[in-house]
């Protein structure tokens, strides 16, 4: 029975495929061959005829974007557009020329292999707009001369994967071997991980101002006089990585809602306040995990008694559509408390480190304090 049951339905598929046309791929299948995933794009860069100065380039560019608080990263629309300039950099021209940047070896691989009917231009082009890059973990530990091994992030958490290694020969050509590639080696030696930028949208932390206080609408009357105290943070700890190797840093976003510089005396002047939402980003290089890193970020400009509880959420992000956190900051008129409601944003996907409200009283207790926040421990001060 189940041989007929095989042959009837190869019959049934040869009738039904005898009538239908064989149409030639449209532009966009053009379009959808000749894209670019990470897989291909690590054959392609470990095909290119690299030289030392190719790979300084790169240790530049990747310098440039730890400069500029970034992971050590280089876009794929830095390399075309800007060699040697890091995620962050303020100008779209290096300070530092190269006679034969990497952008030309690209150019000319695409040239001599065709991809479809796209031109090397438009394969430029699809890299520039591409959110690819290199990623060069423990870059600091280069010493200069050693070749990289080529790989490439095989998504879905995995911490290995094979990858292309170089190896220079006396006669100048590079001979390529397959190599099986982890986090061990690449602390060992000179690893190049194609893989998708998640931070260059973001603006990491230098020294951040959460901007004009809160203050009455409309109002033109003076402030208390007193003493204007600031809530910072100062420093951060990640105790662990959130994310595969692969994928490169951790990148943490950190809120807080408090209604800034709250002063009001009387139920109807607490409806003109508003609340304030201080946002920034904090990116931890893999290397750093366990370190105490100094930051000097300001949450609260102005830092009242009349504040009770502020709302405060850590989350490490990982893309997905947008979200918010529903809740509400505390404040107190005339020995009442009232909740002043917030609405903090973050992204579906991402991993909440921690929320919940923080008293008042727990900043006041010493100028400098610290605590616990899932895997991450916070210095604050009140100054």
């Amino acid at each position: 029975m189940k041989r007929f049951i095989i042959i009837f339905a190869t019959l049934l598929l040869a009738a039904c495929t005898q009538n239908i046309d064989i149409q030639k791929p449209t532009a966009d299948d053009e379009e959808i061959i000749a894209d670019v995933n990470l897989k291909n794009l690590a054959k392609m860069f470990s095909s290119l005829p690299l030289e030392a100065s190719h790979l300084q380039e790169v240790h530049d560019a990747v310098g440039a974007s730890c400069d500029q608080g970034y992971d050590e990263e280089y876009t794929l629309y830095r390399l075309i557009s800007s060699p040697g300039a890091g995620v962050g950099n303020p100008t779209t021209k290096t300070t530092k020329g190269y006679s034969n940047p990497l952008r030309n070896l690209i150019r000319k691989y695409y040239q001599e292999n065709p991809q479809t009917k796209a031109s090397a231009e438009e394969m430029m082009a699809q890299l520039s707009e591409s959110d690819y890059q290199l990623y060069w973990p423990y870059s600091e530990n280069w010493d200069g001369k050693t070749y990289p091994v080529i790989t490439f992030d095989p998504g879905y958490g995995a911490e290995s994967n094979y990858g292309f290694e170089l190896i220079p020969q006396e006669d100048g050509s590079i001979a390529i071997d397959s190599i099986f590639v982890s986090e061990k080696l690449a602390r060992k030696r000179p690893v190049w991980v194609l893989n998708s930028n998640t931070d260059a949208g973001f603006t990491p932390l230098e020294l951040f101002s959460s901007g004009p206080a809160a203050t009455p609408a409309n109002s033109s009357d003076p402030q208390p006089q007193g003493r204007q105290r600031k809530l910072s943070m100062k420093s951060f700890r990640m105790l662990r990585n959130y994310d595969s190797w692969f994928g490169g840093a951790s990148e943490f976003m950190i809120r807080c809602g408090s209604a800034d510089g709250f002063t009001a005396s009387t139920e109807a002047e607490l409806k003109l306040f508003y609340p304030t939402v201080t946002d920034f980003t904090i990116v931890v290089r893999r290397k750093d995990v366990g370190k105490e890193l100094p930051f000097d970020a300001l949450l609260v400009s102005d830092f009242t008694s009349q504040m009770e509880n502020l709302a405060f959420l850590i989350t490490e992000d990982d893309g997905g559509s947008s979200t918010s956190w529903k809740c509400q900051a505390i404040v107190k008129v005339q020995s009442k408390s009232y909740g002043i409601d917030l609405d903090i944003p973050y992204r579906q996907k991402d991993d909440i480190v921690w929320r919940g409200r923080l008293s008042a009283r727990y900043f006041e207790q010493e100028d400098v304090v610290s605590g616990r926040f899932g895997d991450v421990i916070v210095t604050f001060e009140l100054d």
